[in-house]
């Protein structure tokens, strides 16, 4: 039906652009620095030189005299403040906890822990004053790796946690019994798996900015924040000791999170509680990108022994993974969560695989903190998951497409549990997302072109990799995930508040809340087809604690499914209480209301109707409402999910390998993915291709590496290859379509499938290239000189 008066266009599924683009590539946004208040003070931190150490002695004397400098405190100033907290500890398990303080008293675990803070009239006048500063350290022995930092005699970290283990968890059957299942099968693997450290490398660093008014107690928080809610909570109640109404926490414009913007950072606290110290002058801290390099959250960095059972005709039977999970110098706020309940309970993958045990050994070291990061926990179990599949395919010499046809959980299967206590997979049908990319790709053809090559005795290789992959979005719901369930220490609901303004305009607010995600353009077409109102007439809030209702924020490709939920049962209840109304003033029964396009009208006579505008013009005037209506159309959800929802796709990437160089290019990218119903197209193919480019970037380049002293020899982009636009190719981006049950809306989540498919996909490409070398697996990243290194090893 073409768009009229009568039946408006649909929003949903259109692909608008994002309506904040203008301010944030105009230079009209305003991010953390942007801010600017009157008598804005400005902190520099003093961080460690060495990985692992006493703290004797701080010599401030020099900073303190400065121009220009106006404090200068150590950790010894701030024990009123509590060390932050881990607010998700593994469930079930003993979790031994250590976490940083404002900062560090006594004794530092890592290169690059803040041991003082200058403030200063200027931020040039801080750096300078921290310079000048000096620190006597009682150095002590340094372990980075986590298998070695569990052996006997490696140093000790922390005195609560022995061999420096933070938990021990599994999940899955028995030992045992796994072991029985391994003996049993006619194919048996091991493979030894490295997913490196990752940094996250956010266009915008971090930073926070903290006021105290002297005259009402209050405290004001901006900061560079993906859950300002959940931040003033664990201020609150967890670090300072005050009511949790005193906090106002405001996240301007975030330049991109990835998750590493979730967490609870030591400046949070220390920027309120200087400002209080200073009589209210507001306190500013921005990182550099160095400081960001050295102590904002890394990702990934585990180290993995898995053993594999099969069939010889490709059926996997078995699979035994025994984790280490590096978590650094100090637990971050969610760490303990990602290798376990993310991770662990991911491994199956789409694949029905009968027997599967999983041991993760959560570790400290002396190395930066490590959490979540675009993907979380999935990424690691997908590329886990997917090498298995093409393990298995070579061992048996089934085509590695065959091998994941073969093992698919079914469509009839749905909901499906893969006994490693994940909640149930909610819908899926997985063949025609790998059959529609392997025909847009050419598989056939690949192969034969490969054949070719190789008998040719060609110098560039070709290889493609496959990546069948699912994951888990919107974790929830609340009794599963907290407490008594995975450990999480709150819930996982998500809040929204619809209210309609006598004029007719629309002003929703959410507990989510945007950092490139494109919020106000998707919930704003939600709420114009719901409620049948212009899109222009809307308006998205969120990303201040004053003026919105408790969320928790966004992650974990939640926005969608929770946050975009809560918003679709708020617009229902305005739209039942607009009915309700309506058959007031149209003197009709309520079940005679018909709702069409932002009218009410009796069934039957849509002349007579009523629009959204006069309906909230009655509700607000309150002039004449039905019998013990409250005025006005101003609605509140909180919303839990009964389910998570689980997204899945498959992607196949061409590489050609040179053999002189062991140099990668990256021919070909397709990428069929299965997000369920799709509110903005547009949006949604962004957040693919970016969620490609650092799936591949870890593949092919990225990786945080420390020296055995605790030294980040990646700590500046000169060291740290993160990919520029040149290095990533056109992308052919296709869509089957399962809607979710688990929500009405029958979305699912795409923030993070292109990180997580992508890194499998080209590490398969690259080592399928030189698979007839008897290459079996390289670990990441796989760079030209690696590559290079194996080639030249396999040929001698």
């Amino acid at each position: 039906m073409s768009a009229t008066l009568d039946a408006p266009r649909k929003l949903v599924g259109q692909p608008l652009k994002r309506r904040e683009d203008p301010r944030l590539i105009t230079g009209a946004a305003g991010f953390l620095d942007d801010v600017k208040l009157p008598g804005m003070t400005h902190a520099g931190v003093l961080r460690s030189t060495v990985g692992h150490a006493r703290i004797r002695s701080i010599d401030k004397s020099r900073a303190t005299a400065m121009p220009g400098v106006i404090a200068v405190y150590t950790g010894q100033d701030f024990l009123d403040l509590n060390p932050l907290p881990c607010a998700w500890q593994a469930g079930k398990v003993q979790n031994n906890v250590n976490t940083p303080r404002v900062l560090a008293v006594d004794e530092v675990h890592h290169v690059g822990d803040p041991v003082a803070v200058v403030v200063a009239e200027t931020p040039y006048q801080a750096a300078d004053a921290v310079e000048a500063m000096a620190v006597d350290y009682e150095e002590l022995p340094v372990v980075v790796d986590a298998k070695r930092a569990t052996e006997e005699g490696a140093p000790q970290l922390h005195e609560n946690a022995p061999n420096n283990v933070v938990l021990q968890w599994t999940c899955g059957k028995d030992a045992s019994e796994v072991d029985a299942a391994l003996a049993a099968s006619p194919v048996r693997l091991d493979q030894h798996i490295v997913n490196q450290r990752l940094i996250p490398t956010p266009m915008e660093t971090r930073g926070a900015i903290g006021r105290y008014d002297p005259g009402t107690g209050d405290y004001t928080l901006w900061a560079t924040s993906q859950a300002p809610h959940v931040m003033r909570l664990l201020i609150t109640a967890f670090v300072m000791g005050i009511p949790e109404n005193k906090l106002r926490v405001i996240a301007p414009d975030v330049g991109g999170g990835f998750g590493a913007k979730i967490f609870l950072y030591y400046d949070m606290p220390l920027t309120l509680a200087l400002s209080k110290k200073l009589g209210g002058r507001p306190v500013k801290f921005v990182e550099d990108r160095s400081e960001n390099y050295l102590s904002t959250t890394h990702g990934r960095d585990h180290v993995t022994d898995v053993q594999i059972g099969a069939t010889e005709d490709g059926h996997i039977t078995a699979l035994k993974v025994k984790t280490y999970a590096n978590l650094g110098g100090y637990l971050s706020t969610i760490a303990p969560g990602i290798p376990t309940t993310l991770y662990g309970r991911m491994v199956a993958g789409c694949y029905k695989i009968p027997n599967i045990h999983v041991d993760v050994t959560g570790v400290y070291t002396n190395t930066s903190m490590v959490d979540a990061y675009r993907g979380a926990g999935r990424p690691e179990a997908a590329y886990l998951i997917e090498r298995v599949c093409d393990l298995v395919a070579d061992a048996t010499g089934v085509d590695p497409a065959d091998v994941r046809r073969r093992n698919f959980i079914q469509p009839d299967d749905f909901p499906f549990d893969t006994g490693i206590g994940m909640l149930p997979y909610d819908s899926g049908d997985y063949e025609p997302a790998l059959n529609r990319a392997l025909e847009i790709v050419g598989y056939e053809d690949l192969k034969q072109e490969q054949a070719r090559r190789r008998v040719g005795g060609e110098n560039r290789l070709i290889g493609f990799g496959l990546s069948s992959y699912v994951e888990v979005c919107g974790v929830a719901p609340s009794k599963w995930i907290g407490l008594p369930g995975e450990g999480w220490g709150a819930g996982l609901w998500e809040s929204a508040n619809v209210r309609v303004h006598l004029t007719g305009k629309v002003v929703v607010t959410t507990g989510t809340l945007p950092h490139g995600q494109g919020h106000e353009t998707s919930f704003a077409q939600l709420v114009a087809d719901e409620l049948g109102v212009p899109y222009e007439d809307i308006e998205i809030r969120h990303s201040d604690t004053q003026g919105t209702p408790f969320g928790f924020g966004t992650y974990g490709s939640r926005s969608a499914s929770v946050g975009g939920t809560a918003i679709f049962k708020s617009v229902a209840k305005v739209r039942e209480k607009a009915k309700k109304l309506a058959a007031h003033m149209l003197e009709a029964a309520e079940e005679d209301i018909v709702w069409e396009n932002g009218r009410a009208y009796v069934k039957g006579s849509p002349d007579a109707a009523k629009t959204i505008g006069e309906i909230a013009l009655q509700a607000s005037v309150a002039y004449d409402l039905p019998e013990g209506m409250e005025p006005y159309l101003d609605e509140t959800t909180y919303y839990d999910p009964p389910n998570c929802t689980f997204p899945f796709g498959t992607h196949v990437c061409v590489v050609e390998v040179d053999q002189d160089t062991g140099q990668v290019e990256l021919n070909r990218y397709v990428a069929v993915d299965d997000v369920g119903n799709v509110i903005n197209p547009l949006i949604v193919d962004g957040q693919i291709h970016g969620g490609i480019a650092q799936g591949l970037a870890q593949a092919l380049y990225e990786g945080a590496v420390y020296s055995d002293d605790g030294e980040l020899i990646t700590g500046t982009m000169n060291d740290y290859a993160i990919p520029k636009a040149t290095m990533v190719p056109i992308y052919e981006l296709e869509r089957t379509v399962t809607p979710s049950p688990t929500n009405p809306m029958g979305v699912k989540g795409a923030g993070e499938a292109g990180t997580i498919a992508s890194t499998p996909a080209v590490a398969n490409a690259v080592i399928d290239a030189v698979s007839h070398l008897g290459i079996r697996h390289l670990d990441m990243p796989l760079t030209p000189e690696k590559l290079w290194r194996a080639m030249r090893m396999a040929q001698a």
